[in-house]
Parts: structure tokens; C-alpha cells; sequence
């Protein structure tokens, strides 16, 4: 995590302490700092910024006062969970009650995650890179275990990776926000494709392709693998246009 943080220069005009929030906040917003990882000690994070204290702390507990950050005595500062509980919590609803609903998430998932993986390809860094690789091996190695709980979850983390990718905060927010929505469908999707004597090797393929476009920079073919994948989830879950 220390290899984010770069010091800050100080402005012509306005507050350290200023700069600094918004260094930080760019971290949060562009998926460099995830849900829950704790920053450096002030003494450590005040070093790699090469600030005082008193502004780094100034600049926390503004991030504090965003809620983009959390604080609890002796366990230092933590990035919040940013979620959106008034419409994901409807959404998990209705897919329990209607299969409409998990329809209707899919077109969602298609219109968000074609334009991420085109996104991505043109922006992601190596150490976005590296992100997609890992959750692509996990969930690999977690199928392949039989955990199909987890691997459901690195499934979902992979796309929520390659939304981080694409350095759109709009697309990013988005996506976590509706995380939640986004793992419960790609678990029941999982399991819907896995019947198949052939769905494991398909959802991996798939996968694979999805990552290997966004190595090589090709948006192109990043779009479509994308279109791809969620066009063999609409089939295998029968979910036609005539719904």
C-alpha cells in the first residue's frame, strides 16, 4: 500500500492539509485503496507524504468528516465501505422474489461492464493489471478446490477490478456501490452455468479471454469478450428477450 502514497507538494494557494485529502481521496476513488484497508500509521503515512502530523491529521479526519474514511480508537484509519443500501437492498429483494429482476440485473451488468473492460483496456496500469490477474487466479484456484462460494466471490471481484481499471470514477462508485447485487448474481449465474458438463471450462475461458484483452490493450477485443460472457449468461439462464 505504501508505494500509493507520494509526497506532497505544497500548493501556492490554499492549505496543506487540503492537498493531502485530496491526494488521498483520488487513492480511494481510483481504486488504488479498497473497502477496509487501514492506512499507515500517522507517524509512517505523515513520513511517505512528507507532511506534518498536524496536517496529515487535519486531512483524515476531513476524510473522516466525507465518510470516505472510518476511525476507531487503536485501530487507526480505514477506508469506508461505500455502498448504496437504499438501492441494493430492494435489488436483493426482488431477485429472491423475481426472476424479472435478475434479468434486469444482467442488462445492467452489460451496459456497465462492456464499457469497462473497453475502458480498462486503454487505462489499466500494471498494478491494475496485477489486480485482475489475482482475482482471476483465485477464483480459478477456488473453483478448481471446490469452493464454489469463494470462487463466486473472486468472480465478482474481478469484475469489480477491471471497473477500477477503467479510472472512471462514475463506473467505480457505481460498481461498488452495488457490489453486494453484483456478487449475489454472479453466484447464481455461477451456479445456473455450472450444471453443464461444459460450464466450468466455458466461465474460465471466458474469463481468461476478458483479462488477456486488457493485458494487451486491445479495447476492442475487451468489449467483446465482455459481450461474450454476459451474452452466455443471458442464454444459460434463459433469459430472453421474450421474458
Amino acid at each position: 500500500m505504501e508505494k500509493h502514497f507520494r509526497p506532497i507538494e505544497p500548493p501556492e494557494e490554499g492549505r496543506l492539509s487540503d492537498a493531502v485529502a485530496e491526494h488521498i481521496e483520488g487513492l480511494i476513488v481510483e481504486g488504488q485503496l479498497h473497502a477496509g484497508d487501514t492506512l499507515p500509521a500517522e507517524r509512517e503515512l505523515a513520513r511517505l507524504l512528507e507532511v506534518s502530523r498536524a496536517s496529515l491529521r487535519e486531512a483524515l479526519l476531513m476524510l473522516v468528516s466525507r465518510e470516505l474514511l472510518s476511525v476507531r480508537r487503536n485501530a487507526g484509519y480505514t477506508v469506508a465501505e461505500v455502498t448504496a443500501p437504499s438501492l441494493t437492498d430492494p435489488l436483493l429483494r426482488l431477485m429472491e422474489a423475481q426472476p424479472k429482476a435478475v434479468a434486469d440485473v444482467l442488462e445492467l451488468r452489460q451496459g456497465i461492464e462492456t464499457l469497462t473492460a473497453s475502458l480498462a483496456a486503454r487505462r489499466a496500469t500494471a498494478d491494475d493489471v496485477a489486480d485482475i490477474t489475482e482475482a482471476l487466479e483465485r477464483m480459478e484456484t477456488a473453483q478448481g478446490d471446490g469452493r464454489a462460494g469463494e470462487a463466486a466471490d473472486w468472480d465478482a471481484r474481478l469484475h469489480l477490478a477491471i471497473a477500477e481499471a477503467s479510472h472512471n470514477v462514475a463506473l467505480v462508485t457505481m460498481m461498488r456501490g452495488l457490489f453486494e447485487v453484483l456478487r449475489e448474481h454472479v453466484r447464481r449465474a455461477r451456479a445456473a452455468m455450472l450444471i453443464s458438463p461444459h460450464g466450468e471450462e466455458d466461465l474460465r475461458q471466458q474469463h481468461r479471454d476478458l483479462v488477456e484483452a486488457i493485458r494487451q490493450g486491445d479495447a476492442d477485443a475487451g468489449l467483446a469478450a465482455a459481450e461474450r460472457h454476459l451474452q452466455y449468461l443471458r442464454d444459460g439462464l434463459d433469459l430472453g428477450e421474450g421474458r
